[in-house]
């Protein structure tokens, strides 16, 4: 079983010709909200796209934003451990979708930033914790210690970016990151490959690359993986879905290459359709291209090498 520990917020989608630039005004095309935030994305990922048994923990307020949240997580399958907080309205996300699928996202945590060290379940059962940066860092690090204590390997999506305290970094087991959280976690400015050298002590590093694909730096070995091509419609939730389905991979006990791939596909369907929770792929939809993709030829592998700045 895997647990999701994060964020839940309800997200209120703005497509629009681009994204705004400071002190601009743009009149958008249409108006949606879905559920969302990272942690309940990559549960509903699991779940729904991996067909993994998962829990997840979350915090939500004592208002109508938290029903669609829940029936969400609901419908993927998801046994939820909620904390309701009386102070803090349940979380929401303000998103710009512009017509190159690129986004621009602010967060209102609420009451995300209610969980507590004290709000861990039990552990028993679990073979991966699964969490992001959208609730308290003092919460994500004591609840990667108890995790740690118990046996439970830890992951950590650390997005959004911040620079994380080496206690939290010690409890780790995976760290995925894209590019950017990778220059900052890693306090590097360098090329992905040197960024990498400054986290040897965390043992598996993954980094999204966008596009290209991604790769992961184990004590062994360094994997790449080559996107799959897609048209992309709405990029909202497609690195949540990679990271849902490659840590339910990893609990099934597949090796990080095929669970690399998996996590690939399914990220790059999401990227197809509008939303976060709702662009999640099936099973189905994730064999269906896994079968009919060749896109990790030795060509398409190099070229990846070459974004990371590997010979």
């Amino acid at each position: 079983m895997i647990l999701v520990a994060g964020s839940a917020n309800l997200d209120f989608v703005v497509t629009a010709p681009h994204i705004p630039a400071p002190g601009e005004t743009v009149l958008g095309h249409r108006f949606t909200t879905y559920p969302g935030g990272k942690g309940a994305n990559q549960a509903v990922a699991c779940a729904r796209a991996a067909a993994a048994p998962t829990h997840m923990l979350l915090a939500l307020g004592q208002d109508p934003f938290a029903q669609p949240l829940e029936a969400s997580l609901t419908e993927a399958g998801v046994q939820m451990h909620i904390v309701r907080s009386r102070e803090h309205a349940t979380g929401t996300a303000f998103i710009c979708v512009s017509d190159d699928a690129e986004n621009a996202i602010t967060v209102a945590p609420g009451a995300n930033q209610a969980l507590s060290p004290a709000d861990l379940p039990p552990l028993k059962g679990f073979s991966h914790l699964l969490m992001q940066l959208e609730t308290p860092l003092e919460t994500v690090t004591a609840y990667a210690a108890q995790a740690r204590a118990a046996g439970v390997r830890v992951v950590l999506n650390a997005a959004p970016a911040q620079a994380l305290p080496a206690a939290l970094l010690s409890q780790l087991d995976i760290l995925i990151v894209n590019q950017g959280e990778l220059a900052q976690v890693a306090d590097c400015q360098g090329s992905v490959a040197a960024c990498l050298e400054r986290l040897s002590t965390v043992p598996t590093v993954v980094v999204t690359l966008g596009s290209h694909g991604c790769c992961a730096r184990t004590a062994e070995s360094l994997l790449v993986q080559a996107a799959f091509p897609v048209t992309p419609v709405d990029t909202t939730g497609a690195g949540d879905t990679f990271c849902g389905v490659l840590v339910a991979a990893l609990g099934r006990g597949e090796p990080l290459a095929q669970a690399l791939r998996q996590a690939s596909a399914a990220g790059a369907l999401a990227c197809t359709r509008a939303g976060a929770q709702s662009s999640i792929p099936t099973p189905a939809e994730i064999t269906e291209l896994l079968r009919h993709s060749q896109e990790n030829t030795p060509e398409r592998q190099a070229a990846v090498r070459a974004v990371c700045g590997l010979a």
